[in-house]
């Protein structure tokens, strides 16, 4: 799965620091703490008619993460809220957008990995596109399963949303010449993490389960996803998930703001097999598309 650029995007308006720019003005420094070290947190926010879905939820992980490798300047979420209006109105966007939010650490003012060379307060970067849903959420997605392992917090603790992906991108670069659409990582024991860029579930017997969050982002949509299980009388279940375990399956998918929900076809050559006729899927997609209204926050 290659995404393509909608020619709309070409001339968008970006957020960079504390004003809009259009996209080929909209830059940073080289001495900001992103360029220098991928020093920087991270959201993708999803537009739809009614707002922003779960846009409160993204805030509060994103001030988590900025605190957690300790930010000295984290804008509220009213500041980011009234930045982020202002850059979907200059754009004209209320549907059909994907947001990604980056706050970085800032200006350096000398090149070094000391984040007190950093004196000039952090930078936010929005970044609006036309861009629905990115898979085949009708036909599904193959994956394979990456030799790359997930961070775990003996290293780096997955629940910060960093910008600091080079595993996940390597991943995915296994997926590629693989032929396949994206990669599953195992964490330290081999056990099913996530994706390469979303979070996995599967359902067996009844029964939804998805992986420990140890090595594996906190997941916005994931966690809506357990919430809905949870207040739908779907049996849902976090727990260690073998290979074995998901080759057979009777469904698997995916989640994350990018796809929303995104039914996993085949794993490692091994196809999907349904044969106890498992619809949980599609009915934790209705609720989700029934409930979108009620979870987004509109920016005024």
């Amino acid at each position: 799965m290659l995404q393509t650029s909608d020619p709309r995007n070409q001339s968008i308006q970006v957020w960079v620091g504390d004003r809009l720019y259009p996209r080929e003005e909209a830059k940073v420094s080289v001495f900001d703490s992103v360029v220098q070290g991928g020093d920087a947190v991270w959201e993708g926010l999803r537009v739809y008619p009614t707002g922003v879905m779960l846009l409160d939820r993204h805030l509060n992980r994103l001030y988590e993460s900025a605190k957690a490798i300790a930010f000295v300047d984290i804008p509220s979420p009213d500041v980011i809220k009234a930045a982020l209006k202002q850059t979907l109105d200059a754009n004209g966007m209320d549907r059909d957008t994907h947001v990604r939010l980056t706050l970085t650490r800032g200006n350096k003012i000398t090149s070094g990995m000391d984040p007190r060379l950093n004196q000039s307060g952090s930078t936010l970067i929005i970044l609006p596109e036309w861009k629905p849903p990115v898979y085949d959420n009708e036909h599904g997605i193959k994956i394979i399963t990456s030799t790359i392992r997930r961070n775990n917090p003996a290293f780096l603790d997955s629940k910060i949303h960093h910008t600091n992906l080079l595993n996940n991108i390597q991943a995915k670069i296994q997926s590629n010449v693989a032929g396949v659409d994206a990669a599953l990582m195992l964490d330290k024991d081999g056990f099913a993490a996530e994706l390469n860029g979303t979070n996995i579930f599967m359902a067996k017997n009844s029964k939804v389960y998805t992986p420990y969050a140890t090595a594996c982002l906190h997941g916005i949509t994931r966690g809506f996803i357990i919430e809905l299980c949870e207040t739908n009388g779907i049996a849902i279940e976090e727990r260690n998930i073998s290979l074995t375990e998901l080759y057979n399956a009777d469904e698997v998918f995916c989640t994350g703001t990018m796809g929303e929900l995104t039914p996993i076809t085949e794993i490692d050559g091994r196809v999907m097999e349904n044969r106890y006729g498992s619809n949980l899927m599609n009915a934790l997609i209705e609720k989700f598309e029934e409930l979108i209204p009620k979870y987004c926050v509109g920016l005024s």
